[in-house]
């Protein structure tokens, strides 16, 4: 039984999905034996829409729809997975060491895959402070992001919840935040950009 089930190349659109993705909750992993990585993509149900929207814009290497899973702890989750494919691998070397994620030296956001990482991770408190909860990555890392949003105009900073950081963007750039990622905020998701 062959069981590579690579698929072709990907368009610039949904490259920025993925990285998006992984900088939020998505997650590459290989397993023993497969030629190539694949890609999770794993929200609550009740994001459903999104999923959908995640779903559509990979369909081209991606085997089955969306399916509902019920977890041991009463949570819903609404997820599929891609095929495997040569540049989630690489991806895989870039974003991972030891199966944690890491930022990359050369990482380059564009308005896409600022806002399918917003989607993923965003946050808005008392319609005041925006947030990117970056608390899955290093300090250093947390930093590295820092300098790269500066790199597009954003300006941020790193603020403590409880024991861990996460990055706040600063008031001054919140409208040139909404202005890069706005149109490519699905409808389900406007609700966490809504200044």
């Amino acid at each position: 039984m062959n069981m590579d089930n690579t698929v072709g190349s990907l368009t610039q659109y949904q490259k920025s999905i993925i990285i998006g993705s992984i900088l939020g909750d998505g997650y590459i992993r290989k397993i023993r034996g497969r030629s190539e990585a694949f890609l999770e993509i794993n929200h609550s149900v009740l994001q459903q829409n999104y999923v959908d929207w995640k779903y559509k814009a990979l369909a081209s290497i991606t085997k089955s729809a969306p399916k509902k899973r019920f977890s041991n702890e009463g949570r819903i989750a609404y997820r599929f997975f891609t095929k495997q494919h040569a540049y989630l691998s690489y991806l895989l070397k870039v974003y991972y060491r030891n199966h944690i994620k890491i930022i990359p030296g050369d990482l380059n956001l564009n308005p896409l895959i600022l806002a399918v990482w917003y989607m993923d991770d965003g946050s808005m408190c008392r319609k005041r402070d925006v947030y990117l909860n970056t608390e899955q990555f290093s300090i250093e890392d947390q930093l590295n992001l820092l300098k790269y949003l500066e790199k597009i105009g954003l300006q941020a900073r790193l603020n403590k919840d409880k024991e861990y950081f996460r990055i706040r963007f600063l008031k001054e750039s919140l409208q040139h935040l909404k202005f890069l990622i706005l149109p490519h905020i699905i409808p389900s998701m406007r609700y966490k950009i809504e200044l």
